[in-house]
């Protein structure tokens, strides 16, 4: 009972915090979802998230393509690391923000779909549902935000090279220096001929 309690005393506390945010701190309802998802993260004993430009590319392109899909029945979608099922040119989308596939592996992507958009019945299908797992995962550092008509798409990130969502040329530097290390450490060894 007391367990029941507690949780409703967060959920009431964001919905209170949503509901008199002063509006000079946030200027559309990316901002406030995103204050409300770390509100509760931090209820949690999480890190806030910090916003990452390449996964609000991929969350507004991703809303952008599901935007005429008609919401399921649960509101959200199953979600899981890895390539969304929701869209069928994923590899398109991260071409058009410039993100590595490989990147991309342990990144997650969470489309809730909400008639209207309604702010706190959105932060409720990412905190009071399966997803609010995902929230409550401390490996994710990073967040970006997408909407279009009924439909949000969240889009976390990790600090790993496997769930940066880096771009190409920042993902090649890692692997280049890398193999200039491997060389190097081989080239020493060959050089004083301990191998």
């Amino acid at each position: 009972m007391a367990c029941l309690r507690v949780g409703f005393a967060i959920y009431l506390s964001l919905f209170v915090i949503l509901l008199f945010s002063v509006p000079a701190l946030c200027d559309d309802e990316e901002d406030h979802l995103m204050q409300g998802l770390n509100s509760y993260r931090q209820s949690h004993n999480a890190q806030i998230l910090q916003k990452n430009d390449k996964a609000d590319c991929l969350a507004d392109e991703i809303a952008d393509e599901i935007e005429d899909k008609p919401c399921p029945a649960t509101g959200y979608l199953a979600s899981k690391p890895g390539p969304p099922t929701v869209v069928n040119n994923y590899p398109d989308l991260l071409k058009k923000c410039k993100i590595d596939p490989n990147t991309t592996q342990e990144a997650v992507i969470l489309p809730v779909c909400v008639s209207k958009r309604v702010a706190t019945l959105v932060l409720t299908n990412y905190t009071q549902t399966p997803n609010s797992g995902f929230l409550n995962n401390t490996r994710f550092t990073g967040a970006g935000i997408g909407t279009e008509d009924d439909w949000t798409v969240l889009v976390l990130t990790t600090n790993t090279v496997g769930g940066s969502l880096a771009n190409e040329g920042c993902f090649g530097i890692v692997l280049s220096l890398r193999h200039l290390g491997l060389g190097l450490i081989v080239g020493f060894f060959l050089l004083f001929g301990v191998l």
